[in-house]
């Protein structure tokens, strides 16, 4: 870092630069820039891609490369493809290492996708340290892991990991664009420890000006990747700016604030380009067709493009697919179809080889052999061996817990989207005897300092007051308690029959109330009737009225006599 600033303040200077093209990580970027600012010096740099330096907060820098953001939406979705929950983050300890964490986090919780846990590598890089922590996480449940680091972590990352154990079936690895776009410079023995591993890197489209551009590099320089066609297209584009502003002979250095004191230091005394500003604007306006695709800076620097995903072989890379922002995971990137919907099935991807040579896609999650297993605690009792049993095998003396109650945990523990490790234990009170008493084995299962059972399994009915004591699952079997009388077929029938479903005092009591109702009414309609009736026909109508009250409508006859009474009024 030092060195890279002393190289600014003599290039400004002495030099009197009016663009510098760097810094060449992002780790130096940041004093850097302030040195621009300070100078109006644009700093136009094509490798360092950190989120924690951004054109939008400094206005002197210009990033002719993708960010780091860029790769986050392609990382999700791959995972997503794969159905994984779980992944263990692994970056390294520096500013750039960790400027993309929290974009990642943030993106993958959005897709309900879990950093079970993070590991920074020290910058000392020290492989005793990497090791001790590998063998931490080989003892988790987690077997996808994402890798954002550079070159050198990498090379001291992934020999251990092999090591380790943790390059075989069941495991997952997955690159960031970083590490991808440097392969082909890292040692071929650490290439071959990566076999099996995911990768991400920009897509750059095939034209006839980079084969012909690829065809003249190959006669000088090793294989050329993304960072070299980006630094093509940034020297083209500022040679392009510089043009259009044209002659430029009569324009240099002002004097800043403070500049030319004695007693200060060159950074104080830095002068103030006149030339820096212009440049700055005609760049951000550039468009042109480049080596690496189309160039066109946005808020300071390349719109995202698509990704090519590959997978690492034997010591080389094999290409198995795209992603790109508007059809997501695809086979081919040439031929897109209007109105693509959004996809994240891994199976527009072509065959991947897992670590350990395994063809078939990790579950994400495993068992840990020497991990902790839940305690569940099982009953025993006689009867009702459909629902729960547990026998012991005379030659092994092992116990074998069956039945509906069993079946139904076990079908539950598998659907479950991670591993839940489990043993089955027989209960038995303080005294050594299993014989099944539920209450006890609930309040077992309450006295967390006992630390007996995690969870019990059987046949227990949920009450009110084992209810205060544990949570229970929702009800997956009906009782079925149903109640069993005898039919008498020789009980003795009679027209009577239907005065049994009222007791004699009820009925009598409904008698009693509709002859004192009677009663009423034939005194109030007494006055309104011309002719008297007789004794024998007052009681006929007052015996009569309770019987048709129940069985005739609202009209009643008595004696061929029409009683006008509208009962309407009584309702």
């Amino acid at each position: 870092m030092v060195a890279a600033t002393s190289a600014v303040v003599d290039l400004v200077k002495n030099e009197k630069v009016h663009a510098i093209i760097g810094p060449e990580s992002s780790g130096e970027a940041t004093f850097m820039i302030k040195l621009g600012e300070k100078a109006h010096v644009p700093i136009v740099s094509f490798s360092a891609t950190s989120l924690s330096i951004s054109p939008s907060h400094s206005p002197f820098f210009v990033r002719t490369a993708q960010n780091d953001s860029s790769q986050v939406q392609a990382i999700t979705t791959i995972v997503q493809g794969f159905g994984w929950h779980d992944l263990v983050l692994i970056y390294e300890d520096t500013e750039y290492g960790r400027g993309l964490i929290p974009f990642l986090t943030d993106a993958l919780q959005e897709s309900n996708i879990r950093v079970s846990f993070k590991y920074a590598i020290p910058t000392s890089m020290d492989p005793y340290e990497i090791s001790q922590h590998l063998h931490k996480m080989k003892k988790r449940q987690t077997r996808v892991f994402l890798v954002h680091v550079t070159s050198p972590f990498g090379s001291a990352l992934f020999p251990l990991v092999e090591k380790a154990g943790m390059m075989t079936e069941g495991y997952a690895w997955l690159l960031t664009n970083t590490l991808s776009n440097c392969l082909d410079a890292m040692d071929p023995s650490v290439i071959k420890s990566m076999e099996g591993v995911l990768g991400i890197r920009p897509h750059f489209p095939a034209s006839e000006a980079l084969e012909n551009f690829k065809r003249r590099w190959k006669w000088s320089a090793p294989e050329l990747n993304i960072y070299g066609l980006w630094a093509y297209d940034t020297i083209w584009a500022l040679a392009m700016a510089a043009e259009r502003i044209g002659d430029v002979s009569n324009l240099g250095f002002l004097k800043g604030r403070g500049s030319d004191v004695e007693g200060k230091t060159d950074i104080a005394n830095l002068r103030v380009s006149e030339v820096g500003p212009m440049l700055l604007k005609e760049m951000l306006n550039i468009k042109f067709k480049g080596l690496s695709g189309d160039f066109h800076l946005v808020n300071g620097h390349l719109q995202p493009s698509a990704f090519e995903i590959f997978n690492m072989i034997g010591r080389a890379e094999r290409l198995i697919g795209y992603w790109n922002p508007e059809e997501g995971i695809c086979q081919n990137i040439a031929n897109k179809k209007p109105n693509e919907k959004y996809s994240t099935s891994v199976s527009k991807l072509k065959k991947i080889i897992w670590p350990g040579d395994s063809i078939t896609a990790p579950r994400g999650w495993a068992v840990p052999a020497d991990g902790e297993k839940f305690r569940i605690g099982v009953p025993k009792k006689q009867g009702f061996n459909e629902f729960l049993d547990v026998t012991r095998n005379p030659q092994t003396g092992e116990l074998n817990f069956t039945g509906f109650c069993i079946d139904v945990f076990r079908a539950v523990a598998d659907a479950l989207p991670f591993p839940l490790p489990y043993e089955f234990e027989l209960f038995k009170d303080d005294a050594g005897d299993n014989s099944v008493i539920y209450d006890d084995l609930l309040h077992q299962l309450a006295e967390r300092e006992k630390n007996k059972f995690d969870a019990v399994v059987g046949d227990i009915t949920i009450v009110a007051s084992r209810a205060n004591l544990v949570d229970f699952s929702l009800p997956y079997t009906d009782s079925g308690v149903t109640m069993l009388v005898p039919i008498k077929h020789n009980m003795h029938r009679s027209m009577w029959v239907f005065l049994k479903p009222l007791s004699l005092d009820l009925w009598l009591t409904t008698i009693a109330a509709s002859i004192a109702t009677g009663i009423v009414l034939l005194i109030l309609e007494q006055n309104a009737r011309r002719e008297s009736l007789q004794p024998l026909e007052l009681l006929c109508l007052i015996l009569w009225f309770p019987f048709s009250s129940l069985v005739l409508p609202e009209i009643i006859y008595a004696s061929d006599k029409k009683l006008f009474v509208n009962f309407r009024h009584f309702h």
